[in-house]
């Protein structure tokens, strides 16, 4: 990974069991990425640094994800102009995910963030794929395979229950 486009960050390490399936859909998707703990809460200072300097480092999508009080997302679409996609994450500590969700979703107007369902860091990756898509052709052609592999194997599970072969 030569130079990442997508900069996955999360408010602990114990999200990475999360988080970790956006990396790995990207990197099945051919994107490039970064992948750190940054909280908005314990590091404040790591986070501003991370937001205002990921454009320039040439990260075209943050996509980020948190528990809890779930402030990251949206404490760093705050400091940016890239893209940041949210990713409730159901911590230890949740109340069912549902704070996770509400802080991430309930953006006020001006700083939106993108918002994917609890602890769907795939989608996430995903939508950071299709968004560097509309500049990079071969991004194009790999989400276009990735979603006709998709339709295959839900038309031979069809096939297999419907005992069909």
């Amino acid at each position: 990974m030569n130079h990442p486009k997508v900069g996955i960050i999360m408010g602990s390490k114990s999200d990475l069991h999360v988080m970790q399936d956006a990396a790995d859909v990207l990197k099945e998707l051919g994107v490039d990425y970064e992948i750190t703990v940054v909280s908005a809460h314990r590091t404040p200072d790591r986070m501003f640094t991370y937001a205002r300097e990921a454009a320039g480092r040439g990260l075209k999508v943050i996509i980020a994800g948190a528990g809890g009080a779930a402030h990251l997302p949206g404490m760093v679409a705050s400091l940016t102009h890239l893209p940041v996609i949210g990713v409730p994450v159901k911590s230890s500590n949740s109340i069912d995910g549902w704070d996770s969700i509400l802080s991430i979703l309930q953006m006020p107007n001006g700083i939106p963030v993108a918002t994917v369902a609890l602890n769907a860091a795939k989608n996430a990756g995903i939508l950071a794929a299709q968004i560097i898509s509309t500049a990079d052709e071969q991004i194009v052609k790999n989400l276009i395979a990735f979603k006709d592999d998709l339709k295959k194997k839900v038309e031979e599970s069809a096939k297999e229950m419907e005992g069909r072969d």
